[in-house]
């Protein structure tokens, strides 16, 4: 029924750039904050950025400057679009719908890899 499905991600080098995209359906878009998370091996998923319903922002320090995440109700679809990439960025890249007290949808995830 609901549906996130990320695209965009492989492999680069690093100081390149990706543009994520994750597609909504199966809910009121506009009604979610969305937000992008990420895992790399050996460690736990977190936090990269998020967009609130009314399309404040807030990133990971690590992603401040590089990362810029923004949606389009109209298309319920959500972006990361990160440049200036480098090796530490590689992970599986999630998408998430976000409700109230954790509760959420998650995308299956699209890799990203960036080589030195």
């Amino acid at each position: 029924q609901v549906q996130l499905i990320e695209s965009g991600g492989g492999l680069v080098q690093a100081g390149g750039s990706l543009n994520l995209s994750c597609a909504a359906s199966g809910l009121t878009f506009s009604r979610y904050a969305m937000g992008w998370f990420r895992q790399a091996p050996g460690k736990q998923r977190e936090l990269v950025a998020t967009i609130a319903t009314g399309a404040r922002t807030n990133y990971a320090d690590s992603v401040k400057a590089r990362f810029t995440i923004s949606r389009d109700n109209a298309k319920n679809t959500v972006w990361l679009l990160m440049n200036s990439l480098k090796p530490e960025d590689t992970a599986i890249y999630y998408c998430r719908a976000m409700g109230s007290r954790g509760y959420g949808y998650w995308g299956q995830g699209t890799q990203v890899t960036v080589s030195s």
